[in-house]
C-alpha cells in the first residue's frame, strides 16, 4: 500500500510543478500591475533601485478618484456591463430553449447560421454597423452600446444554453406539463436549479467582455458624458504636450479589474459547470 501510495504522490509531482508554473505565468503579470498602481509617476517612468520599487504609496487612486469626471465613466460602464449581461442572459435562455425543445422547419440552419456569426470579428463589420445603428438613432447613446454588445455576446450565449438544455432528462419536463406547469413557470421553478450554472456562464462571458471593450465604445460614443471606462481611461493625460500619467493610467486598469475578478472567483463553481454542461453536445 505505502508502495502504491508513493507511486501516485510521484506521478503527481509533474501536474503540481506545472500547475505552480502556469499559476505564476498567469499571476506575476497580475502582481506587477498591482505593484505599478502604487508606484508614483516619476518611478514607473524611470530605472529606480531596489527601495524605490517597494517606496509604495496609495497617491495614484486618491487622484484617481478625486477626478470628478471619473465617476461618470466607472458607472457608465457598470450600467452598460450589467445590462448587457442580464439581456444576453435572459435572450440566450429563452433561445436556447426554443432550439433544444422545439423542432422546426430550418432550425439546424438557423442554430448553424447562429453559430457561422461566432467566427466574424465585430472590427470586420464594424463600418456597417455604425452606418446601421446611426440610422435608427442608437449611436452615441448607452442603449445602442449595450445592444451591440448583447448581439455579438448571444451567439456563444445561445449555443452554451442550447446545450444545457440538451442535458435535461425529458422526463422532467413531461412530468411537470402532466402537472399543469407552463413554460415560463417550468424555466423559473422546475428546471431553473439545473440551468442556472449555464445562466451564470452566459451572464459573466456578456460582463466580461463589454466590460474592458474599448473600440466599440470608441466608435458608438463621441459624447463625454456616455463615455466607459476605457474611454476615459484613453484621456488621462497631464502637461502642456499631452504626456500621458501611467500613474493614474495602471491605477484605473486595476480598478477595472476588481470587478471581473470579483466575478469570477465568486461565479467561478458555476462558470466551470456551465462550460462543461454546454461541452456534453454540441
Amino acid at each position: 500500500m505505502s508502495r502504491k501510495t508513493t507511486g501516485t504522490d510521484a506521478r503527481t509531482i509533474p501536474y503540481a510543478v506545472l500547475g505552480v508554473l502556469f499559476a505564476l505565468i498567469f499571476s506575476v503579470p497580475l502582481l506587477w500591475s498591482i505593484l505599478r498602481a502604487f508606484q508614483p509617476h516619476e518611478v514607473i517612468l524611470g530605472t529606480p533601485g531596489l527601495a524605490e520599487t517597494f517606496d509604495l504609496t496609495a497617491e495614484n487612486f486618491a487622484v484617481f478618484f478625486s477626478e470628478s469626471t471619473m465617476w461618470r465613466p466607472v458607472l457608465n460602464s457598470i450600467i452598460v456591463s450589467l445590462s448587457t449581461a442580464a439581456l444576453t442572459a435572459l435572450v440566450a435562455t429563452l433561445a436556447g430553449y426554443g432550439f433544444s425543445k422545439f423542432r422546426f422547419r430550418g432550425s439546424r440552419l438557423a442554430f448553424s447560421l447562429i453559430l457561422l456569426s461566432m467566427m466574424v470579428p465585430f472590427q470586420a463589420i464594424l463600418t456597417p454597423l455604425y452606418l446601421q445603428m446611426n440610422a435608427v438613432g442608437l449611436t452615441d447613446s448607452l442603449l445602442g452600446l449595450i445592444l451591440f454588445y448583447s448581439n455579438f455576446a448571444l451567439p456563444f450565449g445561445i449555443f452554451l444554453m442550447k446545450n444545457t438544455f440538451d442535458t435535461i432528462p425529458q422526463a422532467l419536463e413531461d412530468s411537470a406539463i402532466v402537472d399543469g406547469v407552463g413554460t415560463g413557470r417550468m424555466l423559473v421553478s422546475v428546471l431553473r436549479p439545473l440551468i442556472l450554472p449555464g445562466f451564470a456562464s452566459a451572464a459573466l462571458y456578456a460582463f466580461l467582455t463589454s466590460w474592458t471593450e474599448f473600440l466599440g465604445a470608441l466608435t458608438f460614443l463621441t459624447t463625454e458624458k456616455y463615455f466607459t471606462l476605457p474611454i476615459a481611461l484613453l484621456n488621462i493625460q497631464v502637461g502642456t504636450y499631452g504626456e500621458v500619467d501611467f500613474g493614474q493610467l495602471v491605477a484605473g486598469a486595476v480598478i477595472a479589474m476588481i470587478p471581473c475578478v470579483i466575478l469570477y472567483v465568486s461565479l467561478q463553481k458555476f462558470y466551470v459547470k456551465g462550460l462543461a454542461a454546454g461541452a456534453v453536445k454540441g
